[in-house]
């Protein structure tokens, strides 16, 4: 493999897809171990998306030569103190993104930093105090909000950003 920046950036997005395809696969075959298939499947789409997200941002630090070209997560890099020392476009636009929650980037940022928090029963008052202690639950309860469509939707989005923004990176 080339030691160039865009190709881990390529690399990450392909693996993404690759784990879009097995968790529409798990979906569609609705095996016994589907759940766990899809929420496998989910965090690495996740995952490997994030890594693309931080590839491109190495591309973009990398291209302008900025200090922090090897930031480890993007997270430093999309903030506007690292911006302020060397204006950059596209990681102004990224940064922009960041900042607003609504926008598809700052949604993929949050279940990025959602894989990493600790599992969180739903807070509930008890009220009778002879209810019993210990409580059965089902692991199929918990239906996550976040849907195949939508990171598809993710990973389309950062693939056009990728390819539009080396254009504006090629030098001629």
């Amino acid at each position: 493999m080339a030691h160039e920046l865009y190709t881990r950036t390529n690399q990450k997005i392909y693996f993404a897809g690759l784990a879009l395809e097995n968790w529409r696969r798990a979906e569609e075959k609705g095996a016994m171990n589907a759940p766990g298939l899809i929420q496998a499947e989910r965090e690495a789409s996740i995952f490997h998306l994030y890594g693309a997200l931080l590839s491109l941002c190495h591309e973009i630090a990398g291209y302008y030569r900025l200090p922090d070209a090897a930031a480890p997560r993007a997270e430093l890099l999309l903030v506007r103190s690292a911006q302020s020392s060397s204006p950059s476009p596209e990681l102004a636009e990224l940064i922009e993104m960041a900042e607003h929650s609504e926008t598809w980037l700052a949604q993929l940022l949050k279940a990025n930093g959602g894989l990493f928090e600790p599992p969180r029963a739903p807070l509930k008052a008890k009220t009778d105090p002879t209810m019993p202690l210990i409580e059965a639950v089902s692991v199929g309860e918990e239906i996550p909000a976040l849907g195949r469509d939508e990171v598809e939707s993710w990973r389309r989005n950062l693939k056009e950003l990728a390819l539009r923004f080396r254009e504006s990176l090629t030098e001629w």
